[in-house]
């Protein structure tokens, strides 16, 4: 579509119901939302300048209900897609080069002819786009090229997956563009783990991209990580009474990466003690009848650690059987419960080598203060730094969220909803 065309047809009212379906259908939401993606628009023009045919697509972040640290051990995880995304302004052409200016950020520009892993990219966006582009040519489709723009309010170290989301956002453009939605969102959601996996140096489970890609509120089973199952369902938590929150505590991810690796590394060399890849394939009583010689093998954080996995594995399939009967308190109970676990068996609420920073730490203690014995919080995502979450009655929210940000500073609380959609193209009438 022209570009001046699809303006006109925003600013008109023609995207509003896939909008409303996006982000909610307040009036002054959608007024926002209308003039980011003009902006975006606009953005992109300066950037590419002789480019006026566009499409724009937009992929989720996600939010963490229950399996925390579950996932990279073939476990189970209950999560959902939020009204937070990346969206982009994509021109293709021919010229064999992707070509990515991200809002803020350095430009990326991948050349399609090696699509290699290359070490000096690690870490950066470039290799998630080559990854990404690579395991599309092993399955025999040919991408030629584009030019993009992006803009994101899933902010990075925000805890709701923005590197995820940025996955899905290049996976969806080349799947929806160059395969005729061939792959799917579970493949997208595989395809964006492997890059990162591989080529951005990042040893991540499929969580984040599957929740993103498929969107909604799902649980999902990686006993099989080939083929997960996966069982969407709707809730509404503002109808049960409750807002889904979650605060950034701004604690910095710097230097964090040995502790995530930590946990992973720890939970499998468990699981190794019984000849087993991954702790989903270990018996949970054979565990507890071997913690003697557990302890001669393994650390006893390793021991908590795998307590931990038993226990929110089991509990993340629970939480999602009570929203499917629709028993709040009962769910609200195995939430403290996992942030309980976390807290004490799982252990990453602080790092061991920053052990005065805790500010994960502050943020839930605050939040049991006002919420004294209703609504539910934990931590959420990888942990040691960043985000906690919060199940809060309707009648508190705005004590809550003016306690989170005066604490850790205006616009650290989000108010989310839960997104029915993955990653998608923009188009009138969807």
């Amino acid at each position: 579509m022209d570009y001046r065309k699809f303006k006109e047809q925003l600013s008109r009212g023609a995207f509003d119901e896939i909008l409303k379906t996006l982000y909610g259908s307040c009036e002054q939401t959608i007024s926002r939302q209308k003039q980011r993606y003009s902006d975006a628009v606009d953005r992109f023009r300066e950037c590419y300048r002789d480019c006026e045919e566009i499409s724009v697509f937009s992929a989720p972040g996600r939010t963490e209900i229950g399996g925390n640290h579950t996932d990279h051990q073939h476990g189970c995880v209950l999560a959902a897609a939020v009204n937070l995304d990346i969206i982009a302004v994509v021109s293709f052409n021919n010229t064999g080069v992707i070509r990515l200016q991200s809002e803020g950020h350095s430009p990326n520009n991948v050349n399609l002819s090696n699509l290699s892993a290359q070490e000096n990219e690690k870490g950066d966006s470039s290799a998630l786009i080559r990854g990404i582009v690579s395991r599309f040519c092993e399955m025999g489709i040919e991408v030629r090229g584009f030019d993009a723009y992006t803009t994101s309010d899933v902010l990075s170290g925000s805890g709701l997956s923005s590197s995820a989301a940025f996955e899905v956002l290049i996976g969806t453009i080349i799947d929806r563009h160059y395969n005729n939605e061939k792959a799917g969102a579970v493949e997208i959601a595989k395809i964006g783990q492997y890059a990162e996996n591989e080529y951005f140096g990042k040893k991540s489970g499929l969580m984040d991209q599957m929740v993103s890609s498929v969107g909604g509120l799902v649980s999902i089973d990686f006993h099989d990580t080939g083929n997960p199952k996966i069982q969407s369902f709707p809730f509404d938590f503002e109808n049960a009474g409750y807002c889904l929150c979650v605060t950034d505590t701004k604690g910095s991810h710097a230097d964090l990466t040995d502790d995530y690796v930590a946990i992973r590394t720890e939970m499998e060399g468990v699981a190794a003690q019984f000849g087993k890849a991954f702790l989903r394939d270990v018996n949970e009583n054979d565990f507890y009848a071997a913690i003697p010689q557990l302890r001669e093998k393994c650390s006893d954080r390793a021991v908590l650690r795998a307590a931990h996995f038993f226990a929110e594995n089991k509990r993340a399939v629970q939480e999602a059987n009570a929203l499917s009967d629709e028993n709040m308190d009962y769910f609200l109970e195995l939430v403290k419960q996992s942030g309980e676990s976390s807290a004490t068996l799982l252990q990453n609420l602080y790092s061991c080598s920053q052990p005065t920073e805790q500010a994960l730490s502050i943020g839930i203690m605050l939040s049991k203060r006002i919420l004294g014995e209703k609504g539910a919080v934990r931590v959420h995502g990888g942990g040691f730094a960043g985000t906690i979450q919060a199940f809060v009655p309707t009648d508190k929210m705005n004590e809550y969220v003016s306690e989170m940000n005066r604490i850790f500073g205006n616009g650290s609380c989000y108010v989310l909803k839960i997104r029915p959609v993955g990653g998608i193209e923009i188009t009138e009438g969807l």
